[in-house]
């Protein structure tokens, strides 16, 4: 948690908030994502959408405006039908098996209140996974916009009563995981050698169990909870890394790298300062979770000193992230959306991104 947002967060608990505000900006962040979804109209209504919930308050915060916007008094329900997944990643920080559980009995209780059907992954099980996570499967056709308004109408029309509903959710603790697949996972972590492609192995394992989950349970869309300050940090992170050409897929609305599964990002237009205090003034519960860069130094990988670095910025001149976000991200395209269907793209084996090989052109 950057200094800016534990600043934001001193002081809320210090002064008194009006009721005024409190009502205000409720409906200004409700409205905020229930605008960015209507805009976009990628997730159909019926459609079955995983959240990724990592336990973070953005993520969480992400699962409060699902919650929102499916209640009954909700104006403009939100129409698809959620379920929440999260990641265990204990043994990648070396976490004990009841740590872990821990962990995981909070988020569960979390989890259980919404009503939604969740999934609890732990990291090893990327080891099962099959070869097939990492080749993009067909994609749907794409559908033209009179088709979102069709879809709409059926839905008013027979009040969803032909559409899927949230199962009631299970009890489902840790599941049980062998001690040589820890080991695996350990070792294969251990076998990078710096901070900064650690961290970029795991959001690349997390990703590759995220869509399979996602895809053997029938679930179309991916929703994920970065922010705005974490697309910028991201973004710029990825230009040091040499991952330019890939930064609409990474910091986008929308990735369909995959094809079938599509990723969204909602929660890109609310900074971290904008999540900290609806969190605050709403009580929406959430798990700090250690991570492999916790308590280390900013020099420490690109990541955290990219973090440190836009943060700090951010203190001292509050336009920072939304000039990086804005002026950047929201201006960028993927490369294959260049190249005809015939030619295809060269893609990375693990991130399924296109490559930048065409040189110079």
């Amino acid at each position: 948690m950057s200094c800016e947002v534990l600043a934001c967060l001193q002081w809320l608990c210090s002064h008194p908030v009006p009721v005024s505000f409190r009502l205000c900006f409720k409906d200004f962040f409700i409205h905020k994502f229930k605008a960015v979804l209507g805009k976009n109209r990628i997730i159909f209504p019926g459609e079955k959408v995983l959240l990724a919930v990592s336990g973070g308050p953005s993520s969480c915060s992400m699962l409060r405006q699902v919650q929102e916007g499916l209640s009954q008094k909700a104006n403009k329900k939100l129409r698809f039908v959620p379920g929440v997944a999260f990641i265990d990643e204990g043994a990648a920080i070396g976490q004990s098996v009841e740590e872990r559980q821990r962990t995981v009995a909070e988020l569960q209780a979390v989890f259980q209140a919404t009503g939604f059907p969740f999934y609890i992954l732990p990291l090893e099980q990327v080891l099962d996974l099959p070869a097939s996570v990492v080749a993009t499967n067909p994609s749907p056709s794409e559908q033209p916009a009179s088709a979102y308004k069709a879809a709409v109408h059926h839905f008013v029309e027979t009040d969803g009563s032909n559409f899927p509903r949230p199962q009631e959710p299970k009890k489902t603790l840790l599941p049980r995981v062998q001690e040589s697949h820890t080991l695996m996972l350990q070792q294969l972590l251990g076998s990078v050698k710096t901070l900064t492609a650690r961290e970029e192995l795991l959001n690349t394992l997390r990703q590759h169990l995220l869509v399979h989950t996602a895809r053997t349970e029938g679930y179309s869309k991916l929703m994920l909870g970065d922010s705005c300050t974490r697309l910028a940090v991201k973004l710029l992170t990825s230009i040091s890394l040499g991952r330019g050409a890939q930064l609409a897929q990474d910091t986008g609305f929308s990735d369909s790298r995959y094809g079938d599964i599509i990723l969204v990002r909602p929660m890109r237009d609310y900074s971290a300062k904008e999540v900290a205090y609806y969190n605050h003034l709403f009580t929406v519960p959430y798990v700090v979770i250690p991570s492999v860069d916790t308590k280390t130094v900013d020099k420490a990988s690109i990541q955290r000193l990219t973090e440190s670095f836009v943060t700090k910025l951010q203190t001292d001149f509050p336009s920072t992230v939304s000039t990086i976000y804005r002026l950047t991200s929201e201006k960028l395209q993927t490369a294959c959306r260049k190249r005809s269907g015939a030619d295809g793209c060269d893609r990375c084996l693990l991130c399924l991104c296109s490559l930048d090989t065409a040189v110079g052109e």
